[in-house]
């Protein structure tokens, strides 16, 4: 199932010699195949890929062999995705990845939606990938209902960005979950076209309209804000005038939880890091090759989620008073 390479080690009399690259009556190179998915993951070309196998081992690797070994990941992915979850996730934000798809010769757009939660521990945590055309009440009670089937009873909080039909769907599943416009999604939505010398001074003042204590003061904020910067980025104020109605709810909760969800930028190292990999990937070809790219990508990334988000204890006494009757035993 694979590429013959002769091998001719070198014979002496008393058996002492020991191959480093491949020991004795071993017939494959030592985690070949994680090498290749460990590239493939990083958004390696085919040919970079090749390239790289052939500098390391002195090998030239078909495309075939290739395409076959990360095809192995996909039995890897639907294990992964109908994996059981927890019960109650205090948190779960949805963000959507735009890529190009290769379908009848032409090429489409494909929203890939991800569900990032953090449980009561307070660790983030991916609950699943999905890949569709269109958004709606049907696909997001498709998803929720995924949801429920493996496990999950209650989400307190929500946080999207004006996903189409997602309000409905989940009220449908879980009707005591709040859903609220997410902080990270506007924040995110400000800066895109912020030149890089404002970026940082900008920041710090958007930072004054979602850290205020009340809607008034958020108010007073926002107005400040506009004052300052509308003559130079006067979208940015009028995009939070936009959407004040859903972002108001936002501050009627306790600082401690606001500040959990803000402060947690998975979602934005998640979107940054996915982007970094797939803007020299093209168009895919199936949905299965989106499918294996993000979930070896976020495999790699959730790696370096071994800490509870910050200020998680203080948050968690504040759920227990606003969530109370819901909190698991």
């Amino acid at each position: 199932d694979s590429e013959e390479v002769e091998l001719a080690p070198p014979r002496d009399r008393n058996g002492d010699f020991e191959p480093q690259l491949i020991p004795k009556r071993q017939k494959y190179f030592e985690g070949f195949n994680n090498k290749i998915i460990a590239m493939y993951a990083r958004g390696m070309s085919v040919r970079d890929m090749q390239g790289c196998l052939l500098e390391m081992y002195g090998v030239d690797v078909s495309e075939g062999l290739i395409s076959q070994t990360t095809e192995a990941v996909m039995d890897e992915v639907k294990a992964w995705q109908n994996r059981p979850l927890d019960e109650v996730y205090p948190i779960v934000f949805l963000d959507c990845i735009v890529v190009k798809s290769r379908e009848d010769g032409k090429v489409t757009n494909r929203s890939v939606y991800l569900a990032l939660g953090v449980n009561m521990d307070g660790h983030k945590e991916l609950l699943g990938i999905w890949i569709a055309k269109t958004e709606g009440a049907k696909f997001w009670l498709s998803v929720i209902t995924e949801l429920q089937n493996r496990g999950v009873k209650d989400i307190f909080i929500a946080c999207v960005d004006g996903l189409k039909g997602f309000p409905e769907a989940i009220e449908s599943v879980f009707p005591q979950t709040q859903v609220q416009l997410c902080i990270v999604h506007m924040i995110r939505n400000s800066i895109r076209y912020v030149n890089w010398k404002d970026r940082k001074q900008l920041c710090t003042d958007l930072k004054t309209i979602y850290t205020s204590a009340t809607e008034q003061q958020a108010e007073t904020a926002l107005e400040e804000f506009a004052q300052k910067w509308d003559e130079k980025y006067p979208t940015i104020s009028q995009m939070w005038r936009r959407h004040w109605e859903n972002v108001i709810p936002f501050f009627d909760y306790p600082a401690d939880i606001r500040k959990a969800i803000y402060t947690t930028n998975a979602i934005e190292s998640i979107n940054r890091s996915i982007r970094k990999i797939i803007k020299t990937k093209g168009a895919f070809p199936t949905d299965a090759s989106i499918m294996k790219i993000f979930y070896l990508a976020l495999e790699n990334i959730s790696k370096k989620w071994t800490m509870p988000i910050r200020c998680w204890k203080s948050a968690m006494n504040q759920f227990a008073i606003k969530f109370a009757g819901r909190m698991p035993l």
